[in-house]
């Protein structure tokens, strides 16, 4: 058995070219486009490619997408008071602060950043209104890589009423949202973790597995139960020679890469799983692209609720 791919980068085309029209009608309505601002503090290289990403995806739909690039060195207080005049904005619909945020703002910065967010421009879905609305399944802006991890199920007929779904990973951004947006869709949920015993056993019961662990590889064939669909949330970078073999084989296509640029990147889930599952998300251009599709989408939302 070889898994089929289920393919998120053509989802999220997909999604981009049905919003266009949309964003189009908002602008004419209301007179201004879309605008989402995207803050970004400190000099962590993947974070500037994704805000990169983020900016130039909302401008290609046609919004207005103003980035507040900050140094490492600005304040916790500074970036409050950034957030409260973006919520005072008429003009800006959502808000995303880029994570992670500098260690020297401390442990509790992300927390207190996303709490500061007016819950109606909460393009990530994170602040407790947000979450508590979705724990009661109302409307509300919900995370956008598990609202876009449903999307690509519905889109490939994945039944999820009445099935067994296992998620691994239990934080705020993925595990805990993904797990009552497959509860509110009626599946029986499991959410499984380092400290859970015999976690190849309790993942091999799921018809839907996903993993958000972040831990390259992590999830083995012993992990799958034959013709499950596997979706992988990870993305690591691999940068040792002897595991880029190990994963991929010598003289694979990743070896390759991996001698060119010296590392490559990578999921939770082992490539040996496509033996097993009967669908599986790739990395990259699985989950990765439908999360900045979402966030375009939840955009958009934020903008016609704000003008209603």
């Amino acid at each position: 058995m070889i898994a089929r791919t289920l393919d998120g980068a053509a989802l999220a085309r997909q999604i981009r070219e049905q919003l266009q029209p949309q964003v189009q009608a908002f602008t004419t309505q209301a007179g201004r486009p879309p605008g989402l601002a995207l803050v970004l503090v400190g000099d962590d290289p993947a974070s500037h490619v994704y805000v990169g990403s983020k900016k130039t995806q909302g401008t290609d739909v046609g919004f207005r997408v103003d980035l507040h690039q900050r140094p490492a060195t600005t304040s916790l207080d500074e970036v409050l008071a950034l957030v409260r005049g973006l919520n005072a904005d008429p003009a800006i619909d959502g808000i995303l602060v880029q994570s992670p945020l500098p260690a020297a703002m401390g442990s509790d910065a992300a927390r207190r950043v996303f709490e500061t967010i007016d819950p109606a421009k909460d393009v990530d879905g994170f602040t407790a209104e947000n979450v508590g609305r979705l724990v009661q399944n109302r409307e509300g802006l919900v995370a956008c890589t598990p609202a876009g991890i449903i999307e690509l199920l519905e889109q490939d007929g994945v039944t999820i009423a009445g099935k067994r779904a296992v998620v691994i990973g239990r934080s705020d951004i993925v595990g805990k949202p993904m797990s009552l947006l497959l509860l509110h869709r009626h599946a029986t949920v499991t959410i499984a973790h380092s400290k859970t015993p015999d976690l190849p056993a309790v993942a091999r019961e799921a018809d839907i597995l996903v993993a958000a662990i972040g831990r390259a590889g992590f999830v083995t064939p012993a992990f799958v139960k034959p013709g499950a669909t596997v979706v992988d949330v990870g993305m690591n970078r691999v940068s040792e020679e002897a595991d880029v073999v190990g994963f991929f084989g010598e003289g694979s296509k990743r070896h390759l890469a991996w001698q060119q640029r010296g590392s490559v990147l990578m999921g939770d889930v082992h490539p040996a799983v496509a033996d097993v599952a009967g669908a599986l998300t790739p990395v990259p251009g699985g989950v990765g692209p439908l999360t900045i599709a979402m966030l375009m989408k939840n955009t958009l939302t934020a903008a016609s609720r704000r003008v209603r």
